[in-house]
């Protein structure tokens, strides 16, 4: 009996060696995680202007476009929007029409291509050009 158990003994000690020997999956390679760009543009609107910067993305992975400051306090209502350059225009995927300092658009690339941030005028820039910063993080 004394040696049935220790054979049942060895069986499972040999068995637990392996099982450690084991990696968890040999084709699994590790991801390199995306490095993001911060990229920062500067202006001027004027009352019924706007201003497009455009930006590329290398790979797909977030992207986030904020308003750091608009006007003298930050708190201008203006129109703020991210989207596709289309190689003459921005065409516009997220839009906040009621944006002040610190608003922020965030979106996914799905690839490399080229973006656009767009800040507008929506009625309440005097005579005297509003001062702007944009913030983009992107891939």
């Amino acid at each position: 009996m004394a040696r049935g158990l220790f054979g049942r003994l060895f069986a499972i000690l040999l068995l637990a060696g392996g099982v450690a020997a084991c990696d968890d999956d040999p084709t699994t390679t590790p991801t390199t995680p995306t490095t993001l760009v911060t990229e920062t543009f500067s202006g001027t609107v004027g009352q019924g202007g706007s201003a497009t910067h455009n930006f590329s993305t290398v790979t797909s992975g977030s992207v986030t476009a904020t308003l750091k400051t608009i006007g003298t306090d930050n708190t201008l209502v203006v129109s703020f929007a991210l989207g596709t350059w289309t190689g003459s225009a921005c065409s516009l995927v997220l839009a906040n029409d009621t944006a002040t300092g610190g608003a922020q658009l965030k979106g996914t690339m799905t690839g490399q291509g080229t973006l656009c941030a767009r800040i507008g005028d929506v009625g309440n820039i005097g005579t005297t050009a509003a001062s702007y910063t944009i913030e983009v993080e992107h891939p």
